[in-house]
């Protein structure tokens, strides 16, 4: 069991440090201090009212992140819904009925939205939720 907590750490470690701290921005935890300094409180009490219910969600969040990271670098694309003209990643074929934690990612960034407007990225809400729900779940 510690050994797949190891393994689900350090897995993470490789998403987070070749996805997220890509050329064009870099993720570090002082990024939102003065822009939204509760932006990881945040996600955590969702994650954590959310376990209560779905123990499976910080899998699931880690694996939003490393499906929104695998293609053309981590940037939210995967949050997009369908419209007439473009199928979003979310709907998918390979995601469609199998990606999961959306309403999750909803809820997270409603409240990021109400506490630090315009301010928290898509794509780096989903790498902080990956990175507490590994801590959560470890």
């Amino acid at each position: 069991m510690h050994l797949s907590k190891a393994i689900v750490a350090a897995f993470f470690s490789v998403v987070l440090l070749r996805g997220t701290l890509a050329y064009y921005g870099q993720l570090t935890p002082t990024f939102y201090d003065q822009t939204c300094p509760n932006v990881s409180s945040i996600i955590r009490h969702v994650i954590t009212e959310t376990l209560v219910s779905d123990p499976r969600i910080g899998a699931s969040l880690i694996r939003l992140h490393f499906h929104d990271c695998f293609v053309n670098g981590c940037d939210g694309s995967l949050l997009l819904d369908n419209t007439d003209t473009i199928e979003s990643e979310k709907e998918a074929a390979g995601n469609n009925n199998s990606a999961r934690g959306f309403e999750v990612v909803d809820r997270m960034k409603a409240l990021l939205e109400s506490a630090c407007p315009a301010t928290v990225s898509c794509a780096d809400m989903l790498a902080i939720a990956a990175e507490e729900s590994v801590v959560l779940v470890s």
